[in-house]
């Protein structure tokens, strides 16, 4: 009866142990400008199998995400950001994709964007 207890017990452990949370929050800068770019880039984020949120602040240039561990990683989503054309620190979007953006959102000609505006809006 002891035993039968104990095994019990062990297979519930174990059992509990492969059902922890599998969902990573991670940051990271992405380049951009204005609400067109926060809306292409979270799509973007969204599109890649495993996010489940996706948000990307003008002011400070960071996307916060919700992924499963299990079916994609932050190279994974980078990647379909640069897609779109927006740099990340380890990935640049290419040339054409850069190219394919408004132009009020091209973010490598010059520093500025909306932060000035949103922080306003925030205050």
């Amino acid at each position: 009866m002891k035993k039968g207890i104990l095994i019990l017990a062990c297979l519930l452990v174990s059992v509990v142990g492969f059902g922890q949370d599998k969902n990573k929050k991670m940051t990271f800068e992405v380049n951009g400008k204005c609400e067109m770019c926060k809306m292409r880039i979270e799509k973007a984020a969204l599109g890649v199998p495993g996010v489940k949120y996706a948000s990307w602040d003008i002011p400070t240039h960071q996307l916060s995400l919700v992924v499963d561990e299990r079916k994609t990683n932050s190279m994974k989503v980078k990647s379909a950001i640069a897609e779109v054309g927006h740099d990340t620190k380890e990935l640049k979007a290419t040339q054409e994709a850069y190219d394919a953006v408004h132009p009020c959102c091209k973010y490598r000609e010059d520093n500025t964007d909306d932060a000035a505006s949103h922080q306003k809006e925030n205050d």
